[in-house]
């Protein structure tokens, strides 16, 4: 075992996430290389400072590119604001250094094309925070797809719903300016990428994109929205099963509304983030009578269930997921190959010219194909 050191771009939600992954992953998953919490970077100096000795970074610093070019980071966690994402991996990779880059990428798709250039030339990797889909139970979701064991996927509903701004009273914050910090750019990749994952490449779209509060309360008086609050996408995937997405900031009601359902020709699957440990699974086969949707618990036998926990049912959480993702991001330096983990950089692109092409369609009122869609 040798450590590796890791410098974290960001040191509020996420980069503590990272940072806690990086501390736990070496002892959960048995890995060959142990992080070591080399750098963190923050906005300002005394906040760098309080994230240093609150995570247990050697370092901190107010300066990305200190942290990048600092020798003793091995690689680099980009968890700081989606303007940022472009210049910091451009400066990483520049001088070889594997980067996991959080959701959505760039802040269009143009910068997230640069960015899967960039990797390429670089021949590192370079993996993009979906954490969701790493959860055991989607991951045997995937495998199920890929078994045939429901048939043939045709039909694909997803939806990414939470409510933190339901309440059409609850004060103005970053979330209300900027394409990035809507819905769009906030909780759509999400599933979008899963159903990219699960469905494969969308061909078409038709998209409806709104703000249902275009106002809220500000500390001076009323702050107008300036993004959007709820979206929907008909679509059409390239394999020619048909989909419905959904995303919401302002959905009633959902916490963690992260759920899909999957029709096939021979079954269906559903899943619910809300209820992350289980998998729902519908098998046309047996007497009619007797058929129906039975749950399945996470287990060891399922996808990075085990180095967690010996016992089906016992469950994994957030922070898991994290873990998780730190895991395959070590694994592919460790192997040296170059080749990015899924999701990689070019999966984080498929999830941009989506967006992309849905802002075209809800502005045209019109259905759209997908660029790159082959």
């Amino acid at each position: 075992m040798r450590s590796i050191g890791i410098g974290i771009v960001g040191g509020g939600y996420m980069g503590k996430a990272h940072a806690v992954a990086m501390q736990a992953v070496a002892a959960v998953f048995e890995t060959t290389l142990r992080p070591r919490l080399e750098t963190i970077c923050a906005s300002s100096p005394a906040s760098a400072e309080i994230y240093r000795n609150r995570y247990g970074f050697i370092r901190g610093t107010a300066d990305w590119a200190e942290l990048v070019n600092d020798p003793a980071v091995e690689a680099v966690v980009i968890a700081s604001p989606q303007e940022t994402h472009l210049e910091i991996a451009r400066a990483a990779l520049a001088l070889g250094k594997p980067v996991l880059c959080e959701k959505p990428m760039g802040a269009t798709a143009s910068e997230s094309a640069e960015m899967v250039a960039l990797a390429e030339a670089a021949a590192v990797p370079a993996m993009v925070g979906y954490n969701y889909i790493r959860t055991p139970a989607t991951q045997f979701a995937r495998e199920l797809l890929r078994d045939g064991v429901i048939g043939k996927a045709i039909w694909f509903r997803g939806e990414h719903t939470e409510d933190f701004f339901a309440d059409p009273e609850e004060p103005a914050t970053w979330r209300c300016t900027g394409r990035a910090n809507g819905t769009m750019g906030d909780l759509a990749p999400h599933m979008i990428n899963c159903a990219l994952t699960m469905m494969g490449p969308i061909s078409s779209l038709l998209a409806e994109i709104g703000t249902v509060y275009p106002q809220r309360p500000g500390p001076n008086g009323p702050v107008a929205v300036t993004n959007d609050d709820q979206a929907q996408i008909m679509c059409r995937f390239a394999n020619g099963a048909m989909g419905h997405l959904l995303f919401s900031r302002v959905a009633t009601g959902k916490k963690m509304g992260y759920a899909y359902e999957i029709t096939g020709t021979k079954g269906a699957i559903r899943f619910d983030q809300e209820d992350q440990n289980a998998l729902w699974l519908y098998q046309s086969e047996g007497p009619k009578g007797q058929r129906g949707f039975r749950k399945i618990l996470s287990g060891p036998e399922h996808p990075d269930y085990l180095p967690f926990c010996q016992g089906p049912g016992h469950g994994t959480g957030y922070q898991d997921q994290i873990i998780i993702e730190a895991y395959h991001f070590l694994k592919a330096i460790e192997t040296g190959t170059g080749t990015s983990p899924w999701p990689s950089f070019s999966d984080g692109l498929d999830v941009a010219r989506v967006i992309e092409g849905a802002f075209i369609s809800f502005n045209k009122q019109c259905w759209q194909a997908i660029a790159g869609c082959s």
